[in-house]
Parts: C-alpha cells; sequence; structure tokens
C-alpha cells in the first residue's frame, strides 16, 4: 500500500504550526493591551468579544456547521471556560499589566507549559525537563523584580485562568470542534461582561474609541480572538495538553515581538536568549515521545468526526 508521505508530514506539522502560530498571536496581546489601557475594561473586552462572535459564528455557518444541542455538563463546561479562560483572564491580564507591567505577566505566564504538563496527564520527566526548559527561557526574556504584590496577585490569577482555557474545553472538542467551541465561548462570554460591566462602570462601561484604541479592538478581535482560539483548540486534541502547553512559552517571544513593531523597544540579548531557550525547549518536548505525549490522557469514543470537528487526541 502507498502512503503519501508528503501528506503525513504536513498532518504531523500541523498541529505544532497551529500551536506556536496560537500562542505567539496571544503574547502581542499585552503590547496591544496597552493601547487600550484607557478604555473600559469590561465595555472594551465586551466590544471584543461580540465582534469575534460574529466572525466565528458567520464561518461555522459557512463551513455547513450547525447548532449542537450540549448535555447540562457540557454547557456548564463551556460556560466555566468562557467565564475563566476569556473574561476573568483578559481582566487580570489587564490589571497585572497596569500595576506590574508586561514582564511580570509574562513571566508567571510562561509557567504555563510546566501547570500543563503536570496537571495533563502522566507526563514522561523528559517532557517535565522541556517544559522547565521552556519556563526558564520566558523567565529569562521577561526578566523579575518588576511590578508589586498586586500585580503578582493579577498576574497568578491569569496563569490558573489560561490553565482553564485549555483545560475545560478538551472534553469539549471532540463533539464540538474547534470553530464551534470558539464561537460558542466567545458568544457567551458578551453576556457575562456586560452585566459585570453595568455593576462595575454602569453607563460608563461604553464610550466612542479613539481611533487607536478602534485599532486595537479590532486587532484583539480578529487576531487575538478569532484565528487564534481556532488555531490552538484545533491543535490542543491533536497534541495533547501537555506537549501543546509547551507552545505557550511563545507568549512573552510574542511580546517581546510586538513591542519591536510597535516602537517600545528593541530586543536585547537576554530577550535573545530567553527565546533561543524557548524554541530549545519546545524541540526537546516534541521529539520526547512524539504527539501526543506519551502517557497524557485521551479523549475515549470512536466515534468519527463530522465536518469541521478536532479529531481525537491520536486519531489519524
Amino acid at each position: 500500500m502507498n502512503v503519501d508521505v508528503s501528506t503525513a508530514a504536513r498532518r504531523g506539522w500541523r498541529g505544532p504550526v497551529e500551536a506556536a502560530t496560537a500562542m505567539f498571536l496571544v503574547g502581542t496581546l499585552a503590547g496591544v493591551s496597552g493601547v487600550i489601557g484607557e478604555y473600559p475594561v469590561y465595555g472594551g473586552q465586551a466590544l471584543r468579544y461580540l465582534l469575534a462572535a460574529v466572525i466565528l459564528l458567520a464561518v461555522a455557518r459557512l463551513a455547513g456547521l450547525r447548532f449542537v444541542r450540549l448535555t447540562p455538563r457540557e454547557t456548564a463546561l463551556l460556560a466555566a471556560l468562557s467565564l475563566t479562560g476569556l473574561v476573568i483572564f483578559n481582566v487580570c491580564v489587564i490589571e497585572a499589566t497596569r500595576h506590574g507591567g508586561p514582564a511580570l505577566v509574562g513571566t508567571v505566564l510562561g509557567t504555563v507549559p510546566l501547570a500543563l504538563a503536570l496537571l495533563g496527564g502522566r507526563p514522561s520527566p523528559r517532557l517535565v525537563g522541556a517544559a522547565a526548559v521552556v519556563v526558564a527561557g520566558a523567565t529569562v526574556a521577561t526578566g523579575l523584580g518588576s511590578g508589586d504584590l498586586t500585580g503578582l496577585l493579577w498576574s497568578l490569577g491569569a496563569l490558573g485562568c489560561e490553565v482553564c482555557f485549555s483545560l475545560l474545553a478538551i472534553p469539549l472538542l471532540p463533539k464540538l470542534g474547534a470553530v464551534r467551541v470558539s464561537a460558542y465561548s466567545v458568544t457567551l462570554a458578551v453576556p457575562m461582561l456586560v452585566v459585570t460591566g453595568l455593576l462595575v462602570d454602569g453607563a460608563a462601561m461604553i464610550r466612542v474609541p479613539t481611533a487607536p484604541e478602534l485599532a486595537g479592538l479590532g486587532y484583539q478581535s480578529l487576531i487575538v480572538t478569532s484565528v487564534a482560539f481556532f488555531l490552538w483548540y484545533d491543535a490542543l486534541p491533536r497534541l495533547g495538553p501537555a506537549t501543546a502547553g509547551l507552545f505557550a512559552g511563545l507568549i512573552p517571544v510574542g511580546a517581546i515581538a510586538t513591542g519591536a513593531v510597535l516602537g517600545l523597544g528593541v530586543p536585547s540579548a537576554p530577550d535573545l536568549l530567553g527565546a533561543a531557550l524557548v524554541v530549545a525547549g519546545i524541540v526537546i518536548g516534541l521529539s520526547s515521545a512524539g504527539s501526543p505525549a506519551a502517557g497524557e490522557r485521551r479523549p475515549t469514543g470512536t466515534r468519527r468526526p463530522a465536518a469541521g470537528e478536532s479529531r481525537p487526541v491520536g486519531a489519524g
């Protein structure tokens, strides 16, 4: 039987490329958040997710993906995903940036690979070691010592929410697929943010954004939310949480690149060294046991995915 080696290779690299791109784009959030720092937090994020919901629901319709009836458990998982991974996460990042700066946030989020490696199943010692290398690289790239206790607490909150963003989605992906998980989660986030904004800021939660603020919110909606969410949720079941988590080390790399593009600073030697360590850790992790990593929990079931759905971990 002939085997299309090139097709198999493309499938093998799809997950890593998607995960790397998604986490790099998420890393650009810190720099762009500075552009909208003066805009009301809850109102701004509600606008961001509203636009993203329109985009993702339109993509789902064009792809022929029908609405799927959810069980009470799946509804609870999706609501928890929206609340923690989207709403609270973004509030934590914005507040942490205000108190401690992007360096502190990037350093704490750099521990995501280690957290997912430890929580994602039974990772091999080499995979845990690779996660540690990625964490070290993220720490070197962003630097320690900035911010205060308040900024640190907000950053730790963002870390917990980032972990929930992945782990809560894993049971939903085999049935819903990447597009619908992304679309449903951002749609649920809108009323949560509107209600919170009205309680906290009242009518002041919404105002006409300036041109830079509008550009920043548009970038967050289209790139950081619509594109990055789909790529991450498509890669997650292909790689498993521990292996996919390694690519979270690219978050500070994306922040550094964004800072350079926006003229906020030229990458320093520690920045470049940290980026090199992150890449080295990812390579070690991917070569440790293949994708997904040996010993990770894998969703069970043999149902053939519908069009547009993600394959269960290990499928194909």
